[in-house]
């Protein structure tokens, strides 16, 4: 009996020693840090429009990512064929989500926009144009460079009519080795895909 008394208090020891070192291994680990795309300035004169010049209603989507960068975790590239998933370092919402909804705010800083209409549609929404992109990639390293590659089309705002069809890369430099930086520089990267859009849709105004 005493013996057996013995080894259930050794056992409690024990148990609450594992829960101290995992509890002290928790309060240790690093938090986690939330990153947004954030959109550019452009110089479209809001809310303006001449005969000349007239403002659009624009639909967006759908907008295409691959499945290997449809995750919270930043991807960084170790090598060509090898990528890394930074634990602690995440998207703040869906990428996706990010993606679309900086592309219109780009859009409407760089042209002469009345609505923007996303993916998918509701009927009787009148469009001038619509935009869909299908991402193939869009990730880097930081202190190195983000590159974006991606298909998009350009369609009349009833869909049937391809009014440009183009595969397009963007390339720019990380200014810094931190996440804050390479983040930056994706967001730079959609801008520039942003502004090739935008002159798109203004030759065909």
């Amino acid at each position: 009996m005493k013996m057996m008394t013995r080894f259930l208090s050794l056992l409690t020891w024990i148990l609450i020693g594992a829960f101290l070192v995992t509890l002290s291994g928790c309060a240790s680990s690093p938090s986690s840090r939330f990153y947004l795309l954030n959109s550019q300035p452009g110089s479209a004169p809001e809310g303006k429009s001449s005969a000349d010049d007239p403002c659009v209603s624009i639909g967006i989507g759908p907008i295409e990512i691959p499945d290997y960068l449809d995750r919270p975790q930043i991807v960084t590239h170790v090598t060509p064929n090898e990528i890394k998933l930074a634990e602690f370092e995440r998207w703040a919402e869906p990428i996706k989500d990010n993606f679309t909804r900086v592309l219109a705010q780009n859009l409407s800083n760089l042209a002469c926009v009345k609505e923007i209409t996303f993916f998918p549609w509701r009927r009787g929404i009148p469009m001038d144009y619509r935009v869909e992109a299908k991402i193939i990639r869009f990730d880097g390293n930081p202190g190195d460079k983000v590159i974006l590659e991606v298909w998009w089309r350009l369609l009349s705002g009833d869909g049937k009519t391809m009014l440009q069809s183009k595969r397009s890369s963007f390339s720019e430099s990380v200014s810094g080795g931190d996440y804050k930086s390479l983040v930056l520089a994706h967001s730079q990267a959609l801008g520039s895909l942003s502004r090739e859009i935008a002159e798109a849709i203004k030759t065909l105004k």
